[in-house]
């Protein structure tokens, strides 16, 4: 077992929450260090692909937002 697991099953919610929180901060403040995965890679190009063919798919972020707040309130 990981030493560093025991001691995290001791943290409140909010502490892991914290922690979570931290450690993405701390990620994301280095974004050319995280791996492209050729999926994603392709996933995007395939996403732009029929974008560039029908942009009339696309929403804008006030019609997402409110497609959102009206699936889950």
């Amino acid at each position: 077992m990981n030493p560093v697991l025991p001691e995290l099953s001791n943290l409140s919610p909010a502490e892991k929450l914290q922690l979570v929180e931290d450690l993405w901060d701390e990620i994301a403040a280095t974004p050319a260090d995280l791996p492209v995965l050729d999926w994603h890679k392709e996933e995007l190009a395939r996403r732009k692909a029929e974008y560039q063919q029908n942009p009339s798919i696309a929403s804008n972020w006030e019609e997402a937002k409110a497609r959102i707040a009206a699936r889950h309130g």
